[in-house]
């Protein structure tokens, strides 16, 4: 696709309210264009056909074939970028959430209103979306099956977990990488507070996914948790999540509603407090996305003295927040999402002899 060319949209949905509200929502991008609106997979087919889109909205509850099967039958004979749009009922969540695994790149919460702060919010964040999705590699890495049973016990190799704190930052592209990072930790991991740029609404499901697969306790943070070694909260879509100290331990703290690099929860807003309130006690990883929400809390974390760690070109869905952390000079480690816990675990033997936060 040429860079001065706009990016070509096909929209699938069943409801023409829905078609026109990410219509307009799209129409003051100069950059993408709607080529066409289909109400169901049959009638995509057709559409795909004539305009070759660069990039696929599509519905997950059709009649006559489903959004996950039309999904597979696009990888399989013409495996052009999807974003779902899904409503954020729990079966709908799962549903958006096992697209990703079929290789969808992201998914959007389908517009509850058509009020014009509502559609100009959707507006950005859709467009953030497509660009995404237009540059996105088109296969994801898999997680090798030697690394899933590689966890070494942090106590074994000389770790106290509680003197430590693991931050995580993620857009386009993270929930695998997420997946596939926790997949890889010990039961004793020190606690990780996520950010992963997704929809309210959205992520007390991607935790409890991400639980089944992990070795630690995976939850959606709530306001006031403490954290512990081996728990992982997620941030809650809509609102910032920072840390807080008290006395010597850590705890979850949420704010305000307000956007911070577009973004709400914004992975800077996550790393400038773990910076300010954990120093050289804490880990900062950035993963996969568009943009540069992370580089310049990475950056802040590496000037306290925590360890930094930003994935690696190669395994990017989208590689833009490592890159720019990288061009800061805030990365000291660049590895794929399976290596990050045998990194941490390699850093922070050095820092042993430490004091405790918790």
């Amino acid at each position: 696709m040429s860079v001065n060319k706009p990016i070509k949209v096909l929209i699938v949905d069943d409801s023409p309210t829905v078609r026109t509200v990410l219509s307009r929502a799209l129409s003051n991008e100069p950059d993408i264009s709607v080529i066409g609106e289909a109400k169901d997979p049959y009638e995509a087919r057709e559409l795909i056909i004539e305009y070759r889109p660069n990039v696929i909205i599509l519905d997950i509850e059709m009649p006559r074939m489903d959004g996950l099967t039309f999904l597979q039958k696009l990888q399989a004979h013409y495996p052009v970028p999807v974003i779902m749009c899904s409503g954020v009922a729990t079966n709908n969540n799962h549903a958006a959430l096992k697209a990703i695994e079929l290789g969808a790149i992201d998914f959007v919460a389908k517009p509850a209103s058509g009020g014009s702060q509502a559609l100009r919010y959707l507006g950005v964040d859709l467009a953030d979306k497509i660009r995404a999705a237009a540059i996105a590699m088109p296969v994801r890495p898999h997680i090798p099956a030697a690394a899933v049973k590689n966890r070494r016990c942090m106590k074994s190799v000389g770790i106290d977990p509680g003197r430590y704190l693991v931050a995580i930052g993620a857009s386009t592209g993270g929930t695998e990488a997420i997946k596939e990072l926790l997949s890889n930790v010990p039961a004793d991991f020190p606690p990780v507070a996520i950010v992963q740029h997704m929809p309210a609404g959205f992520t007390k499901s991607f935790a409890d996914r991400l639980n089944q697969f992990s070795a630690m306790t995976v939850t959606e943070a709530v306001d006031g948790d403490m954290l512990e070694p081996g728990r992982a909260f997620v941030a809650r879509g809509g609102i910032q999540m920072s840390i807080e100290r008290m006395g010597n331990r850590l705890r979850i703290v949420y704010g305000t509603d307000e956007l911070v690099n577009r973004h709400c929860p914004s992975v800077d807003v996550l790393f400038d407090s773990v910076a300010q309130q954990v120093g050289n006690h804490a880990v900062g990883v950035l993963l996969t996305g568009m943009g540069a929400d992370g580089a310049e809390g990475l950056l802040n974390m590496k000037e306290r003295g925590a360890v930094t760690i930003a994935q690696n070109h190669e395994s990017c869905v989208v590689y833009g927040m490592p890159k720019v952390a990288a061009d800061l000079g805030a990365v000291q480690h660049v590895v794929a999402p399976s290596e990050v816990p045998n990194t941490v675990i390699c850093a922070l033997r050095s820092r042993s002899n430490q004091p405790a936060i918790s």
